[in-house]
């Protein structure tokens, strides 16, 4: 048999019929090799986003996708009953009464499509100033979140904002609305502290924003603090799988506004004059 199979060979190199070595499995390369050449083995399992631990967000879980933050402070301090004449508002005010609020949103256009992300409330309990903020981590949590907000207000609630009665209080109702329920900011008397910080302070300052309300009457600067125009992103960057760490700036910004509130409503309260 050899000697047949190696005539015919003979015979093949003589008519120059060139006859291809049969061919061999490749080896398998060596991790060594690998990284150098820098082949990458492909993974057993899809890479899958990191639960995030509840502690890492602001507050407490209060309800599926809900998180609620509370605290207490000494400062500003709880106001006299006042007059609110200077908000045109009728009557004179017991502080108990007094809820300021403020949203965090996905936007500043407004409509249907904009929604508040974040609650922060505020108003003096035992005689200290105490916020509560709330803060959605999936979109199936607005409907708690609006229904906690709900069951903070009294009938004879009055509310306190900054240019909450043109964006805040419009925004809240629309959210109420799509959700089917009704909207407990109804009928309520509302203090916009920005109407009467333009009314006296127009072509005095450079503008009228909060931020320089605060700076103005409260000698208030922030530091390090996360602009608003900034909020959405952060929020939305971790619904996408980002960091929380964003969302605790967030939630920093959101309490210097009610401190603000509660700082300028004082202002006005006592009559007193920059």
């Amino acid at each position: 048999m050899n000697a047949l199979a190696d005539k015919l060979r003979g015979l093949r190199r003589q008519a120059g019929v060139t006859v291809a070595a049969p061919a061999r499995r490749p080896e398998p390369l060596a991790d060594n090799l690998r990284a150098l050449l820098g082949v990458r083995q492909r993974a057993t399992h899809p890479t899958q986003r990191k639960a995030m631990e509840p502690a890492a967000l602001p507050g407490h879980c209060i309800a599926p996708g809900l998180q609620l933050s509370e605290s207490l402070g000494d400062w500003p301090p709880m106001p006299a009953a006042f007059d609110a004449g200077f908000a045109r508002v009728a009557g004179t005010i017991a502080p108990e009464r007094l809820l300021l609020f403020d949203t965090e949103t996905t936007g500043l256009a407004g409509g249907t499509g904009t929604r508040a992300f974040m609650i922060g409330v505020a108003d003096w309990h035992g005689g200290r100033f105490r916020e509560r903020q709330l803060l959605i981590t999936t979109l199936a949590g607005e409907a708690a979140m609006l229904d906690c907000f709900a069951a903070w207000l009294r009938p004879d609630s009055v509310l306190v904002s900054y240019n909450g009665k043109s964006y805040d209080a419009p925004l809240l109702k629309t959210r109420f609305r799509l959700h089917q329920r009704a909207c407990p900011l109804d009928g309520l008397a509302h203090i916009d502290l920005l109407h009467p910080v333009r009314r006296r302070w127009r072509g005095v300052w450079e503008n009228c924003r909060l931020a320089t309300a605060e700076r103005q009457l409260l000698r208030v600067v922030r530091e390090d603090d996360l602009p608003g125009s900034e909020a959405p992103a952060a929020w939305l960057g971790y619904l996408r799988g980002g960091a929380s760490g964003p969302l605790h700036r967030v939630a920093r910004h959101n309490s210097q506004d009610l401190r603000s509130l509660g700082g300028i409503l004082c202002h006005f309260a006592q009559g007193a004059e920059a």
